[in-house]
């Protein structure tokens, strides 16, 4: 509380000084100072807030973050000011007995503040994480526009200010816990991703949640199994690769998180010979165990022919991008209810692996973000509640399941349970999350 009222006083006072460096002959005619305030200005231009976030990027994003709350300070003072004065309810004689006086002053104070402007724009533009794509574009389309900038603007500043504080408070979290090494498990941690993705080296499926498993002491291991294929074919993938992180590393086991399709997946690696006495634990993230009815619906409806030459070119695209054998309609009909009704028959739990599981759900189609925005309604029809793919009612499985959501109609997405988009949602930090979950099996002993 104290720092954000030294930050708040910090930046009022370096908006009444671009307030007076801004307005050359208002001040000269009023105090006759106004040199003193030119070095001033340049001084608040290069440190503009006495705020310290533990990066530089961070840094960079507060800097930018408060000149443009101290341009909104001194622009609406310049701009008060400017009325009061031209309808003389501010008496300053010498201001307008000159035009060409009144006219260099305003087009020096534009231009003093438009050079504070995109002095904290730039900044943050090239800094933050938060602001997105959409948002950018938006802040370049409304920028010219009265008014809408202006809220445009508020948006920007407060998305950057939760930025700030959320990540800088992650950073000393983690400081201060660095040495318990919450998330060291008895045996490493294997992720598992979902259908259509892979395990690209430069863009992590999982967000920045295995950073944050790291640095809390975990080792992290990935299925690098093909993006689409059939589960008994993925089942295969992941099961060799479990054997392989044995062998290498002589963990003995495993312990598992898989997400989406990667839950059935890693359950079916688990009846072939020699894996399950390597795996600990298994717990599934969005995992539709009992399948998605919508998935039922669009295979009898779509054309067989339409649906073949999508599969052949999803098929082609991800074979030059590393997939050996990809099966886009495999993996499709492998998701539908009564193809998960078949088996979960053929492969029940595996004694001595303990399973849980995680589910989550929209409050709205707005919630997620494209494609889940769209299909949002498709599965509401079909399944219920859900998370833009999967329904409620196909996430529980094994001993224990855990159901998120937030206040509010925002929710929480399939997306979001991989910090897909890499974005904080308020109430629900998802790679807290992912550490809390990790924390709890070393604390159970696996």
């Amino acid at each position: 509380m104290n720092n954000k009222f030294a930050n708040a006083i910090n930046e009022t006072i370096f908006a009444l000084i671009l307030f007076m460096a801004a307005n050359f002959f208002v001040l000269k005619t009023i105090t006759g100072l106004y040199w003193i305030f030119l070095p001033l200005y340049v001084v608040v231009n290069l440190f503009p807030t006495i705020a310290r976030p533990r990066t530089r990027r961070l840094r960079t994003c507060a800097k930018g973050n408060a000149l443009l709350r101290e341009f909104l300070g001194s622009s609406a003072l310049s701009v008060l000011l400017f009325i009061l004065s031209f309808t003389r309810l501010l008496p300053i004689e010498n201001m307008f007995s000159s035009p060409k006086c009144w006219v260099i002053n305003t087009l020096l104070a534009i231009l003093l503040e438009a050079i504070v402007f995109w002095n904290g724009m730039l900044r943050i533009f090239f800094s933050s994480e938060q602001l997105g794509i959409r948002t950018r574009v938006i802040a370049i389309i409304c920028g010219m526009i009265p008014i809408v900038h202006l809220f445009v603007l508020g948006k920007m500043i407060r998305l950057v200010s939760d930025e700030i504080t959320l990540e800088n408070q992650k950073l000393i979290t983690d400081e201060k816990r660095h040495e318990q090494r919450i998330c060291a498990t008895k045996y490493p941690i294997l992720m598992v991703h979902g259908v259509f993705f892979r395990d690209f080296r430069y863009f992590n499926y999982w967000g920045r949640i295995p950073k944050a498993l790291e640095t809390n002491g975990a080792r992290v291991f990935y299925g690098e199994h093909q993006s689409a294929a059939a589960v008994v074919t993925s089942g295969q993938e992941i099961a060799a690769r479990i054997l392989k992180i044995v062998a290498e590393t002589g963990c003995d086991k495993v312990n598992i998180i898989a997400h989406s399709k990667g839950g059935l997946d890693c359950r079916c690696a688990l009846h072939l010979a020699g894996v399950a006495e390597h795996v600990a634990t298994l717990t599934t993230v969005s995992t539709p165990h009992r399948g998605c009815e919508f998935a039922d619906y669009l295979l009898t409806k779509i054309p067989q022919a339409e649906q073949t030459a999508v599969a052949n070119a999803y098929n082609t695209a991800l074979q030059k991008l590393g997939d050996p054998n990809p099966d886009f309609l495999a993996a499709v009909n492998n998701l539908t209810a009564s193809f998960c009704e078949q088996f979960n028959e053929k492969y029940p739990d595996v004694p001595g692996v303990l399973y849980q599981s995680i589910g989550s759900k929209l409050g709205k189609a707005g919630g997620g973000r494209f494609p889940l925005n769209f299909t949002y309604h498709l599965a509401r029809y079909f399944d219920g509640a859900n998370d833009g793919l999967v329904g409620e009612k196909s996430f529980p499985w094994g001993e224990s399941f855990q159901m998120l959501t937030v206040n509010g109609t925002r929710g929480i997405s399939h997306g979001d349970m991989i910090d897909l988009n890499r974005e904080n949602i308020m109430e629900f930090d998802v790679r807290e999350f992912y550490v809390q979950l990790v924390a709890k099996l070393k604390q159970s002993g696996y």
